[in-house]
């Protein structure tokens, strides 16, 4: 496990790096945090650093986005807070994004936590106070 901290929103790429370098083959990411502890911002970091040029916000609606990268690849990004039941992620085909072979981005695993590959490879993010976040990669 890695340990960041940080103090102020310019040090977020030190982050999105070090999530893109412990990726190795895993190709889901569950980022785990209170709303407002800066999910959607890191993501839009890892995205920007992969070299997508695309504009990222939180699918909290449409539940997935989808980001292209120079690649060729694909990146999804997806909220899972307004599902109500995990019946929901069946219905929209879960597994064809997450054993994709694309990077899966996850906004509130926990509402789906039975269904992510057991390779996930979670960010957990802690609010010290308003710039300041603790972020612990494994």
């Amino acid at each position: 496990m890695k340990t960041i901290h940080i103090t102020s929103q310019e040090d977020l790429c030190e982050v999105a790096d070090a999530v893109i370098e412990m990726l190795g083959r895993r190709r889901v990411v569950a980022f785990r945090g209170g709303m407002g502890a800066g999910k959607t911002t890191l993501i839009r970091e890892i995205v920007a650093r992969l070299g997508s040029e695309d504009t990222v916000t939180s699918p909290t609606f449409a539940i997935i986005n989808q980001y292209s990268v120079p690649s060729g690849k694909r990146i999804f990004h997806f909220d899972f807070y307004r599902i109500n039941d995990i019946r929901e992620a069946y219905d929209f085909g879960y597994e064809e994004y997450f054993y994709s072979g694309d990077l899966c981005l996850v906004e509130w695993p926990e509402k789906i936590e039975s269904l992510l590959p057991e390779d996930t490879m979670n960010v957990r993010i802690t609010v010290d106070d308003d710039q300041s976040r603790t972020f612990e990669i494994d």
